[in-house]
């Protein structure tokens, strides 16, 4: 037998994003009730680097990533990989990611993530405080480590066009890093260091704030699939495993889960799964003080309450194969060639990214009609996005003016 509930609005999704539009919903006013098999927040908005990426302005697919792309695929070593089995399903992505790779398409799509990011720090101070989680938020920038004086001098060009799009940078020699970061040991090149960057020293401990803050809202988590969505006269039926919803507007949020559900809404979307890992080695004080992502490498090394998080690597591969022992080894590798006496680590993760070609989410109405909001699709940066696409959201569904143009990320750009 089903359970049946009957609300206002139906979050599809407990991520940080889907979390955050049912809060900014519910204190909006409206009944909520979201909707996901597993824990809140216990999925990539636990697992990631814990990075606030105010600085993350361009997208994955860039000229240069064009021109090494076929050697970045199919490099098992490469920080961006793919799972060969998983080859032919992904070629109708990878030539649409090929295409927004182009210089113009890239340019524009770094301009639309920039309009996304300008307010993302104020935006998660102000959330970190409404839920509760403010000393999880530390504020001591971030750093992209250069292991050769040749990949600092090219870093150059990189830096000043995020500077063109609004970012703070500071270039910093090997002797200013050192004094900076003294438990890291000598980087030939130097680094880039964004001082206005924040990150959270525990993703999983903001993420239980922001649950219990929603439960306190009488914002019920419903831990069940979602197998089918149908718009009816009154509003939408949700379907799944035991579980009957009908709710006047829904909401996806489903990260990269959200592709069929969003097709029997009647929306096309070319959304597609990067699997993400994490390696964590416990330890009192971590070897440094802020997020440092050694840039060749493709990962993060976080410091986190109590233990040290490398996180990272992109991996094309599906939502249905295991984790590959590769992709994890290469961390703990890529680990110990910054510190070379990790011991062994305390464990290991994996978790899926949604992916867009153009490294921008879907955030906008169903093109059937405004009782379906799409809100997914945000790749690296779901956590720093989570509070400003739930403003956007909520506008949407109040028919607000949003706070900056939506066409970028309409769900029928392709």
């Amino acid at each position: 037998m089903s359970a049946h509930y009957t609300t206002d609005i139906a979050v599809i999704g407990a991520g940080a994003v889907g979390m955050a539009c049912a809060l900014q919903l519910a204190t909006d006013g409206h009944a909520v009730v979201m909707i996901d098999p597993g824990a809140p927040g216990m999925g990539a908005s636990y697992g990631n680097a814990g990075t606030i990426a105010d600085y993350a302005v361009l997208p994955v697919g860039t000229p240069d990533v064009l021109k090494n792309l076929p050697s970045l695929l199919f490099n098992r070593n490469s920080p961006l990989s793919i799972r060969h089995a998983a080859l032919p399903t992904l070629m109708p992505w990878l030539l649409r990611f090929a295409r927004q790779s182009l210089p113009a398409a890239a340019a524009r799509n770094a301009a639309a993530i920039a309009a996304l990011l300008a307010s993302a720090n104020g935006s998660w101070k102000e959330f970190a405080a409404e839920i509760g989680g403010a000393e999880i938020l530390q504020h001591r920038g971030c750093l992209y480590l250069y292991e050769t004086a040749a990949a600092f001098r090219a870093a150059e060009a990189d830096m000043a066009g995020r500077r063109a799009l609004g970012i703070a940078v500071e270039l910093l020699r090997p002797e200013a890093l050192a004094a900076m970061e003294p438990g890291l040991p000598g980087v030939a090149g130097g680094a880039a260091f964004f001082p206005q960057a924040i990150f959270l020293d525990d993703p999983g401990a903001m993420m239980r704030r922001l649950a219990a803050r929603l439960a306190q809202m009488g914002v019920a988590h419903l831990p069940h699939r979602i197998a089918r969505l149908e718009r009816q006269a009154a509003g939408v039926v949700l379907e799944g495993p035991g579980l009957r919803v009908h709710a006047r507007r829904v909401v996806i949020a489903a990260g990269a889960h959200s592709r069929a559900l969003a097709a029997q809404a009647g929306d096309r979307v070319p959304l597609d799964t990067e699997r993400g890992y994490h390696v964590e080695w416990d330890m009192e004080v971590p070897r440094l003080t802020r997020p440092a992502c050694p840039t060749t490498r493709g990962f993060y090394l976080c410091p986190m309450a109590g233990r040290l998080r490398v996180a990272g690597t992109v991996e094309l591969g599906g939502l249905t194969a295991p984790p590959s022992p590769h992709r994890v080894q290469r961390l703990i590798e890529g680990a110990r060639a910054i510190f070379p006496d990790l011991g062994e680590p305390s464990r290991d993760w994996m978790g899926f990214r949604p992916s867009m070609p153009d490294s921008l989410p879907v955030i906008s109405a169903s093109s059937s009609g405004p009782d379906v909001i799409h809100a997914f699709g945000h790749g690296h940066i779901g956590l720093t996005l989570a509070p400003i696409t739930a403003r956007i959201v909520a506008d949407l569904i109040a028919g607000r003016g949003p706070e900056l143009d939506l066409a970028p990320y309409r769900v029928g750009r392709f």
